[in-house]
């Protein structure tokens, strides 16, 4: 069943949301109600996309930075570098916290596979919750990645929000 939260835990202790997004049409909505339940608490919120294998990015099967309609697949396979990449993360990011319309929001972008690095940042930020999308996969995703928010609750005894999310989600 997992490990039962600290019982010092206090709904309003949070103090500290990580939102992690990744590029799909639903990380708006998930921005969203995460941020929602952060400024409900006065909580700090953190907004976190990791950069997985660059080579994963290069496949024909991967649709890259979804809901960007003035982002075409032809110009990411030009940038598919380490340092394309990350401008490409945290202009997503920026564009999800200007959305949000929260200077305080603060963004990282981190390397590796994602589960770990939510987990660490999660730890690193010291944040009192972690909120992260789960939606429905391509089959070739699930092989390669699995399922990231499955991964980070078997891991963590941070408490976790799964935020359920249809293939339709909203563009940003």
């Amino acid at each position: 069943m997992g490990t039962p939260p600290d019982s010092n835990f206090n709904i309003r202790t949070i103090k500290k949301v990580l939102i992690a997004l990744d590029y799909d049409r639903s990380a708006q909505e998930v921005a969203q109600f995460g941020y929602s339940i952060a400024k409900a608490m006065k909580s700090e919120v953190i907004l976190l996309h990791v950069l997985a294998d660059i080579a994963y990015y290069s496949t024909p099967g991967y649709t890259p930075i979804m809901g960007f309609s003035d982002f075409s697949h032809t110009e990411f396979l030009q940038m598919v570098d380490e340092d394309g990449l990350k401008t490409a993360a945290r202009h997503f990011l920026e564009r999800i916290k200007n959305h949000l319309g929260d200077d305080m929001i603060s963004t990282t972008v981190e390397e590796g596979e994602v589960a770990d690095m939510v987990l660490k940042t999660a730890l690193r930020s010291h944040v009192d919750i972690i909120v992260i999308g789960s939606h429905s996969r391509k089959w070739l995703e699930k092989i390669l990645v699995g399922s990231t928010a499955e991964k980070v609750l078997g891991q963590t005894t941070i408490p976790l929000l799964i935020v359920p999310v249809k293939e339709e989600g909203v563009s940003i």
